[in-house]
């Protein structure tokens, strides 16, 4: 019997190790008070590097190999290793960021570690999910540690709005996708990943009441990486929740939802790559043309960077809506380039204060270069890297795009998406242009906190010299992608 279930607990040891540092340091957190909030974060911080060397030592020993685990329920492959190394990682400098800035405004508790832990440990079951059922237990585990963080900062009004305006829509969210995995179940007669599969690779059909399910499911997941049209929560969320929080919910949560995205309709659904291409075709171009055109009259930079996710959301779109290997190695390189392009981007949003104050407003960054040279350079390299300008890595990001788009004869697709990449590059440059040619603003607080200089060198050097060594990134989702259509 040790034997039979050994294989299945290695499988999840990740997530289990997670799941019970969490509750460790929950109870540290309840015993020592606000006054250890720092040590217990960065504990949280060795408790995700475990994790994710948990999650790197079998790809290193055995490849990538699939294995379901759990009686169907959970799956580990390259894929979804892959994607929880980003997701590892995105939390772990999240935390690191917040830890100054959560002194700084009074909030200094030791819940919030426990808090992302608890949603990565969810964001790292969603990933693995082989069923509908163990997709929206992940979902919500994570989902119901995100409404909380969001309203973190429970003296401000404009936090609290935004944890109840996510709480909201997100349970809707929630509801509809629900809604379409029993639909699926009941038109299908099961809710494995792999039975769906086979179901429809052998030839079958599906029925109006399946493809209902199916666009309600793409409704909820749409919703958790703030789609067109089901963004509405995004640029709301982002300025109330605290900036920390902020750049957790742009890399972590998207990072999870997208490639669960892809997990779901590659794997169940590929057979019906037909019918659902053209809803993901539809979420993409609205997604791109609304990030693009949006956030051309935003005065608020963390209502510019939804609006900038919203639109990197549609491109990224674009390669799942190719449908292929090449598709799903260009949504996975983005992720990556993502991950450092926007933390990097957050680091330095952290980085305008005044007078103990934190401020939001693009007008406050004229001048920047004269006053802060080296925050500037950095804020530069991100927004050149964001607007696809070479030989960044955001413009290999959106070349990888395009060509699996070009690939699957999606040749509309692609030039849309070139066009809205000229229109986002305009309030891209713009934050150039008022760094490096208007006249200078008061300048920000200084000295710059250790930890957010580091973020900052490191990101910028990631997408500086990404160009150098792209094997880095490009070959291991190359070879993760094959093998989720392979295998």
């Amino acid at each position: 019997m040790l034997h039979a279930v050994s294989p299945d607990f290695m499988a999840v040891l990740p997530e289990f190790f997670a799941a019970c540092a969490a509750m460790v340091l929950l109870v540290l957190g309840a015993f020592q008070g606000d006054k250890a909030a720092r040590e217990i974060a960065w504990l949280a911080i060795l408790a995700l590097a475990i994790a994710f060397a948990l999650v790197a030592a079998p790809l290193y020993n055995h490849g990538a190999e699939r294995q379901v685990s759990l009686y169907g329920m959970f799956v580990t492959d390259g894929f979804g290793a892959f994607a929880k190394l980003l997701v590892l990682l995105g939390s772990a400098l999240s935390l690191v960021l917040a830890m100054r800035y959560n002194e700084l405004e009074g909030i200094a508790r030791p819940e919030y570690p426990v808090l992302v832990l608890l949603a990565t440990t969810g964001m790292m079951m969603m990933i693995s999910a082989n069923d509908l059922i163990s997709l929206y237990v992940g979902l919500e585990l994570q989902s119901l540690a995100l409404y909380v963080v969001a309203a973190f900062q429970r003296d401000s009004a404009r936090s609290t709005e935004a944890g109840l305006k996510y709480f909201v829509l997100g349970a809707l969210a929630s509801g509809m996708l629900l809604y379409g995995a029993s639909m699926v179940y009941g038109f299908a007669g099961t809710t494995s990943f792999d039975a769906l599969a086979k179901t429809f690779a052998d030839g079958g059909t599906a029925s109006i009441g399946l493809i209902i399910g199916i666009v309600l499911i793409a409704v909820g997941l749409a919703f958790k990486v703030s789609a067109v049209p089901f963004h509405m929560w995004t640029p709301d969320v982002y300025e109330g929740a605290p900036t920390p929080v902020t750049a957790f919910f742009s890399v972590a949560p998207k990072i999870a939802a997208l490639t669960l995205f892809v997990r779901v309709m590659v794997g169940p659904f590929y057979g019906l790559v037909v019918e659902w291409r053209q809803v993901i075709w539809f979420i993409a171009v609205a997604s791109m043309l609304l990030g693009s055109f949006a956030a051309i009259n935003q005065r608020n930079i963390k209502r510019l960077m939804a609006y900038s996710s919203i639109g990197h959301v549609g491109y990224m779109l674009i390669g799942l809506a190719a449908g292929s290997a090449a598709g799903v190695r260009g949504v996975l390189v983005y992720l990556a380039i993502y991950l450092f392009m926007n933390l990097g981007t957050f680091a330095a949003i952290l980085c305008m204060r005044r007078e103990g104050k934190a401020v939001e407003a693009i007008d406050d960054l004229a001048g920047l270069s004269r006053t802060q040279p080296g925050l500037a350079l950095a804020l530069l390299i991100f927004m050149f890297s964001m607007a696809g300008i070479p030989p960044l890595a955001g413009f290999f990001a959106k070349i990888y795009i395009f060509l699996a788009a070009i690939d699957a004869h999606l040749y509309v697709l692609a030039v849309i998406g070139v066009l809205a990449s000229v229109v986002g590059a305009f309030y891209y440059l713009r934050i150039v242009k008022l760094m490096y040619f208007d006249e200078p603003a008061a300048a920000f607080d200084r000295p710059i906190a250790r930890e957010i200089q580091a973020i900052l060198v490191l990101c910028a050097l990631v997408i500086l010299f990404f160009f150098a060594w792209p094997g880095v990134f490009v070959d291991g989702a190359d070879a993760v992608a094959a093998a989720l259509f392979t295998g």
